[in-house]
């Protein structure tokens, strides 16, 4: 069982998530080699990812002042938030949390690792075959896999109409 902070405010389905991402990302981190400290990174930034994922959306905009994001993008920031607000400055990990929805150009392996794991963890209910053969491929080849990884995210945004965040496409345009 998965210990969060005590101002999270998740569900067991969300919990089980969270769960699937922090273990691909030890996985990861393992297969790759990490240092222990980023090791620890890694594992944090996927328990703590989603701490807020299910926060009622009037606790989220009062940490996150922004009415440009939608409902879906305040949780990332407002958990980074939340973080500094009890010390914590390690700068990489807040940064890969409160930028796992959209993507950031200033990320390191972190924030790509979990916008992967994020987005592979086998729990989710479609492309399972392709999603599992690119979280098997990570170790082994991590920046094409990031790439395929965001472009998958980037034709889904658009088929469903979403819309594609300037994050997003100052992401693309540096990784393509």
């Amino acid at each position: 069982m998965i210990e969060l902070p005590a101002w999270s405010c998740v569900s067991e389905k969300r919990r089980a998530h969270i769960e699937r991402v922090t273990a691909l990302l030890e996985r990861w981190a393992a297969e790759i080699g990490v240092s222990t400290v980023e090791a620890r990174d890694w594992r944090d930034a996927g328990l703590l990812h989603d701490a807020l994922r299910d926060a009622p959306e009037e606790k989220l905009r009062a940490l996150v002042p922004r009415p440009d994001f939608i409902t879906e993008m305040l949780h990332g920031p407002a958990a980074a938030v939340m973080l500094e607000r009890a010390g914590d400055s390690r700068r990489e990990m807040l940064d890969a949390i409160r930028w796992h929805t959209v993507g950031s150009a200033s990320w390191g392996r972190l924030g790509r690792a979990l916008f992967m794991a994020d987005f592979l963890e086998p729990g989710r209910s479609f492309a399972r075959a392709d999603r599992a053969y690119l979280a098997a491929h990570v170790a082994h080849d991590f920046d094409a896999t990031f790439r395929q990884v965001l472009r998958m995210r980037i034709d889904h945004a658009l088929h469903e109409g979403h819309t594609l965040f300037p994050e997003t496409v100052a992401l693309w345009n540096l990784v393509r």
